[in-house]
């Protein structure tokens, strides 16, 4: 299996990882336990080491999920967590706000290694920009938290590239984990050449389009009133037929090269920086060897610019957030 070095951290992992969210958070109902720890599992016989979750997903039983899963794997794999939100204890642990405060900071990572059942967290992300604390501050958190042991690499999530900048300066970020894809190229503009300029590697969630890019999505698909994407104006019933003109683009190239739309999209992503490792979720078997498949699926130059040129040229409908939810990012 192809291994990768996220940016110049010198950590090591496989081309691409398992998403883990989906198995138990945000797209409908948990999954059977035992069903979902097999996928995890054959992941790790098929060569992938490299496999995230994050404290909210649940909250919590998806790190329990993975680290159960994980435990006769320990020191074989990398496990990728992640802190920043405030969870309410007396209304069922509902996510209110962000909350990125040293004490926080510090009480989720030695949850996680609890529930992880590991001795240190391989790469802990901030899972969002919290706009209410220095993020020097969090930089400075995870460092004293390095420095003990408890923790390996610093990452950021959806982060912007002044406060890339500012958390690297204070403590070396090994990873920014973002949405890229064929239907998400904002990183490309500002954000992709700051990580390669700093060294920081590139861990892209979402890279399939939460689902739409495989193909199996379209206007008359229904959601379970749990899957988030029922909010997501990318994901209304006018979007997603508006949308599928990139989906008969992807059918196209993946009819040439005897592959599936969502190699066709992993594998053009692979070819962007040899420091981006994407990290696809699914709960199905079939559908991880599909994916991961994609690792050994070639592009030529000239094919991986007609995919780039030819999907850019298709105008996309609805945004991948709320708007509140989009103007919050854009202060990141």
């Amino acid at each position: 299996m192809e291994k990768r070095f996220l940016g110049d951290s010198g950590l090591e992992v496989t081309a691409m990882g398992l998403g883990c969210m989906g198995m138990s958070f945000g797209y409908g109902p948990p999954l059977d336990t035992k069903e979902m720890i097999a996928v995890i599992r054959a992941a790790v016989e098929k060569g992938i080491t490299f496999f995230d979750t994050a404290e909210v997903y649940g909250p919590f039983i998806n790190e329990e999920l993975v680290g159960e899963a994980l435990a006769p794997f320990k020191g074989q794999v990398v496990i990728a967590t992640k802190f920043g939100f405030r969870l309410d204890p007396n209304d069922g642990f509902k996510m209110k706000g962000q909350d990125s405060t040293p004490a926080n900071i510090r009480k989720v990572a030695e949850a996680s290694l609890k529930r992880l059942k590991i001795d240190a967290i391989d790469l802990f992300y901030q899972h969002r920009v919290d706009l209410t604390i220095p993020i020097e501050e969090v930089a400075g958190t995870v460092k004293d938290l390095v420095k003990e042991g408890k923790v390996k690499h610093f990452g950021l999530s959806e982060a912007g590239a002044l406060n890339i900048r500012k958390a690297h300066a204070e403590m070396p970020v090994t990873a920014l984990q973002s949405e890229y894809s064929l239907w998400t190229r904002e990183p490309e503009d500002l954000i992709i050449p700051t990580l390669e300029e700093l060294g920081i590697g590139f861990v892209p969630f979402s890279p399939l389009g939460k689902g739409f890019l495989t193909g199996t999505i379209d206007s008359s698909t229904t959601f379970h009133e749990t899957d988030f994407r029922k909010n997501v104006p990318r994901f209304t019933e006018e979007a997603r037929d508006n949308n599928q003109a990139l989906i008969k683009l992807l059918q196209h190239f993946a009819l040439e090269k005897n592959a599936t739309p969502a190699q066709i999209c992993l594998a053009w992503l692979l070819a962007q920086k040899p420091w981006i490792i994407p990290i696809p979720g699914t709960t199905k078997l079939h559908r991880m060897h599909e994916n991961f498949d994609a690792i050994s699926l070639k592009l030529s130059e000239s094919e991986i610019k007609e995919i780039g040129d030819a999907s850019a040229k298709i105008s996309i409908q609805g945004t991948r957030y709320s708007a509140a939810a989009m103007e919050q990012l854009a202060k990141s």
